[in-house]
C-alpha cells in the first residue's frame, strides 16, 4: 500500500511541536504493515539545508502564481517530497511565523499551495508513483480532500487527523478566490465556517475518514466546550470519526541509550538516573534540595494551564521543590517564569525557546513533568514522561487522561498507577495533586515503582500503526 502522508512540520527536519513528531514517527511505524509512506512537506530553509542530495521528480509552472518542485529525498529513514516553493516557503523566521512572531500574511496561499500540490500527486502528476490514500495532518494540509474532490482524485480515500482543532486555518473570504477552488466550495458544504474560510472545516467536509490523536479528544470535540464551532459538523461525520492515541519513537527517546543525557538507564538501572538531575540543577541553575525536581516542556499559554501552574509556583518551592521550565509563548507567561525566577534564585529556572537535547535531559532528570493543559488533544511530553520515568502529574483531559493511571491510593496498592490526575484546571485542584506528589515523594519506595511501572508503559506505535493500517485497509476496500 502506498500512502501519501501530508505535513507542515517533520521531525527531525522541522519542528514546533507534536505534529512534527507524530508525522515523523508514522512511517517507520506503519512499515511492518506492508505500508510505503512518503512525506510531502514545504521546502522550508531549514528543511533544504538538511536533506542535502535530492532529485527533481517534477514540478509546476506556477503554483499560485510561483513555479514549484517536487523534489524525492531520504532523511534518517524518512522517504520525503519537499515541495521547492522558494517564493512560498524560503523566508526568514518558522514555519508559520515572521521573525516577530506574526503569521505570514499569505499563510493562506502557502498552505493552499502545499494542500494542491497533495491533490495533483493522488492525481498522478508523478507518473512513476501515485498514492492509494491520502493522510493529511491538520489545517495546513486539510485542503488536500477539498482539492482532490474537484480535481479528478475523488477516487483516492483520504484521511484528515486532527492534532489541534482549535487551529482552524481560518482566514477572510476575500482569500476564496485565490484558492482555485470553484465557487461551489464556498459553502456550508464546502470551506465556507461563520462568513469565513477554513481549511480544517472544508477538510472534514471532504475526507473520507476523520481522525483525532486520543479516544477521550474524539468525544471532547463533538462538545461546544471543545469543539470550537465545528462540534456539528464532526457530530454529522460521527461514523467516520476515529480516536487514535498517538505514540512516540522509542528510539528517539529511549533513556538507555539516549545521547542527549548525561547518564543512561533503564528501568532496573534507575540509580543511574541522579547523574542526570544533576546535570539538569546545573542548565538551570537549580540547587539541591529535599523535594522533587518539577519540569516542564510546553508553549507558555492558557491553553497548555501556565498560568494556573505560574500561580502555585510559591507552595512548589514552600514545600522544598525546584522547578525547571522550558518554552515560550504568551509574553506575559514568559515574564511571569522569569520573574519567578528572580524571585526564587536557585529555586526556579526557565529558559525561553525550545531546545530539543534540554527536553531529553529534562525528561531524563526531573522527578515529575507538569502539563496542567485545559485541553489536550493527546499530548506527548506526559508520554516521554513515562519512558523517562518522569513521573507525569496531568490535567484529566483528552490523551492525558487517556495514556496515565491516576495514583489513588487503590492503584498504588495494585502497583498500576502511573503518574496523577487533576481536574477541574485550577490552582486549587493543581494544588490538592501538588500534595500528592509531595506525599509520595517522601516515600521512596512508592515512588521507585510510580516511576518503574511508567517505564513499562507501552508507549510505542505498535497499537496505534495497527489501527491506522486496519483504518487504511478499510478505506481501501470499500473502493
Amino acid at each position: 500500500m502506498n500512502v501519501l502522508s501530508v505535513a507542515s512540520e517533520v521531525f527531525p527536519l522541522i519542528k514546533t511541536g507534536g505534529l512534527a513528531d507524530v508525522a515523523g514517527a508514522l512511517p517507520a511505524a506503519l512499515k511492518p504493515h506492508g505500508i510505503r509512506m512518503r512525506t510531502l512537506l514545504p521546502g522550508y530553509p531549514a528543511v533544504m539545508a538538511k536533506i542535502g542530495e535530492t532529485t527533481r521528480l517534477g514540478g509546476f509552472d506556477t503554483l499560485f502564481g510561483y513555479p514549484a518542485a517536487l523534489l524525492a529525498a531520504e532523511h534518517e529513514g524518512l522517504d520525503l517530497l519537499v515541495l521547492d516553493a522558494p517564493a512560498l516557503f524560503d523566508r526568514p523566521g518558522g514555519p508559520y511565523l515572521d521573525p516577530q512572531g506574526l503569521d505570514h500574511p499569505d499563510n493562506f496561499r502557502r498552505f493552499a499551495a502545499l494542500s494542491l500540490a497533495a491533490a495533483e500527486i493522488a492525481r498522478g502528476v508523478l507518473p512513476e508513483w501515485t498514492p492509494d490514500l491520502v493522510h493529511c495532518h491538520d489545517w495546513q494540509s486539510a485542503l488536500a480532500p477539498v482539492y482532490m474532490q474537484h480535481g479528478g482524485a475523488a477516487h483516492v480515500p483520504t484521511v484528515l487527523t486532527i492534532h489541534n482543532i482549535a487551529f482552524r486555518g481560518q482566514f477572510p473570504a476575500s482569500t476564496f478566490p485565490e484558492l482555485a477552488l470553484p465557487w461551489g466550495a464556498f459553502s456550508v458544504q464546502g470551506v465556507e465556517y461563520y462568513g469565513d474560510v477554513s481549511f480544517l472545516k472544508g477538510g472534514l467536509m471532504a475526507a473520507t475518514a476523520i481522525t483525532t490523536v486520543s479516544p477521550s479528544y474524539a468525544q471532547e470535540i463533538l462538545t461546544p466546550e471543545f469543539g470550537m464551532g465545528l462540534q456539528g459538523v464532526l457530530a454529522n461525520r460521527i461514523a467516520d470519526l476515529h480516536g487514535i492515541v498517538n505514540g512516540i519513537d522509542t528510539d528517539v527517546w529511549n533513556p538507555a541509550a539516549d545521547p542527549h543525557i548525561v547518564s543512561p538507564y533503564a528501568a532496573a538501572t534507575l540509580k543511574k538516573r541522579p547523574a542526570n538531575r544533576d546535570a539538569l540543577r546545573e542548565r538551570f541553575g537549580l540547587v539541591a534540595t529535599d523535594g522533587p525536581l518539577f519540569c516542564v516542556v510546553s508553549r507558555l499559554t492558557d491553553q497548555k494551564g501556565m498560568d494556573v501552574l505560574a500561580g502555585v509556583i510559591d507552595m512548589i518551592v514552600d514545600n522544598g521543590g525546584t522547578l525547571a521550565v522550558l518554552g515560550s509563548g504568551d509574553p506575559a507567561l514568559e515574564a511571569a517564569f522569569r520573574t519567578a525566577a528572580a524571585v526564587h534564585p536557585g529555586r526556579v529556572g526557565i529558559v525561553v525557546g525550545y531546545d530539543e537535547p534540554l527536553s531529553h535531559l529534562m525528561q531524563a532528570g526531573a522527578d515529575a513533568i507538569l502539563v496542567p493543559s485545559r485541553f489536550e488533544p493527546c499530548g506527548l511530553t506526559q508520554l516521554y514522561g513515562l519512558r523517562y520515568g518522569c513521573v507525569p502529574v496531568v490535567a484529566r483531559t483528552g490523551g492525558l487522561a487517556d495514556t496515565i493511571i491516576d495514583a489513588n491510593e487503590a492503584a498504588v496498592a495494585a502497583n498500576v498507577a502511573t503518574g496523577f490526575l487533576f481536574s477541574p484546571v485550577s490552582e486549587e485542584s493543581l494544588r490538592l495533586a501538588l500534595r500528592r506528589v509531595f506525599s509520595l515523594w517522601r516515600q521512596p519506595k512508592i515512588w521507585a515503582r510510580l516511576q518503574a511501572r511508567g517505564m513499562k508503559s507501552d508507549v510505542s506505535w505498535d497499537m496505534s500503526a495497527t489501527r491506522y493500517a486496519a483504518l487504511y485497509a478499510g478505506l481501501l476496500a470499500k473502493g
